[in-house]
């Protein structure tokens, strides 16, 4: 195996620990949640581009979520489910394919966090500046506010995965259902401080500036929904608020728990887990909880269905 790993560049991805017994059953499990997500979101972005009364600034921008979720579920779960009715000593990937897949799996990580602040900064505008909104919220303005999310989330991901690709490698073994860029730097025997600290940084970096951006903008929104007295305002508030924060807070949640767990090896089978459903659980419920919980979208779903009745 060695010699194949320095020749090749072969490597061997741990995996799901699955028995025999189970496996067919976690892949019918993990494949009809890669396929409900998939077709949930693909069906939100359909929607949204072909009904005219959803061309406006706020559902443009949520076209960056499902976007964000189809790439974050693909990125692992078909090579996820070739695993699992892999043998444990079969799961080879190449060196290539496996930074590949680190460095979407992170890109889709980091746009989760930029995708939410921006749609925070929609409905700031909306609801603590109506009158200005049209002006605010142009076109261009969309097209730049997505463009900064995705430049990003690219740039700094780019920055940190090229640091893991310098290295040389002396390892094999992915220890990871899937490569993200701990699992290339940890292939070799160089110091990776840098490594280390960069990515910390990054992650606490990011982290605390959505939680803050996004902590900051609904107390501005509490503030003019307390002062203004509008109870149409404040119910479009809560409703469209409700529905971010949500969406949010289960990304959070389930980013945090992964997260978590990383700082308790004996639960390493737990925190494999975890990571795998970060990109499952919040592609699959976003969709349900902001597509359906918006009421242009959740009439138009209504009318297709009755159609079909």
């Amino acid at each position: 195996m060695d010699n194949l790993t320095f020749t090749n560049s072969i490597l061997l991805v741990e995996g799901l620990k699955v028995t025999p017994q189970s496996s067919q059953t976690v892949f019918i499990m993990f494949l009809l949640a890669y396929v409900f997500a998939m077709v949930s979101n693909i069906g939100l972005i359909f929607l949204i581009s072909t009904e005219k009364k959803l061309h406006d600034p706020m559902h443009f921008l949520f076209c960056n979520l499902p976007l964000n979720d189809i790439m974050g579920t693909t990125v692992i779960m078909p090579r996820l489910l070739q695993d699992i009715l892999t043998d444990a000593s079969e799961r080879y990937i190449s060196y290539a394919e496996c930074a590949i897949q680190a460095y979407f799996v992170h890109v889709f990580t980091a746009a989760c966090h930029y995708v939410l602040m921006i749609m925070a900064f929609d409905r700031y505008v909306a609801i603590c500046n109506p009158l200005r909104y049209t002006a605010i919220m142009t076109n261009k303005m969309v097209i730049a506010l997505s463009a900064l999310a995705w430049s990003l989330a690219i740039l700094f991901v780019t920055i940190m995965v090229g640091l893991s690709l310098r290295l040389s490698r002396c390892r094999y073994k992915i220890e990871n259902p899937f490569c993200d860029n701990a699992s290339l730097f940890k292939l070799s025997c160089e110091n990776v401080s840098i490594n280390n600290v960069f990515g910390l940084v990054y992650t606490v970096i990011v982290l605390s500036l959505s939680a803050l951006f996004i902590f900051v903008t609904y107390v501005k929104i509490a503030t003019v929904c307390v002062t203004s007295k509008n109870k149409a305002l404040n119910s479009k508030a809560i409703k469209t608020c409700s529905t971010h924060l949500a969406v949010y807070l289960i990304m959070f949640i389930t980013g945090a728990v992964f997260i978590f767990l990383h700082r308790f090896p004996e639960y390493s089978d737990n925190r494999k887990l975890a990571s795998i459903m970060f990109h499952i659980v919040p592609p699959g419920l976003n969709p349900l909880v902001y597509g359906l919980q918006t009421k242009e979208i959740r009439q138009k779903v209504v009318k297709l269905w009755c159609r079909k009745k």
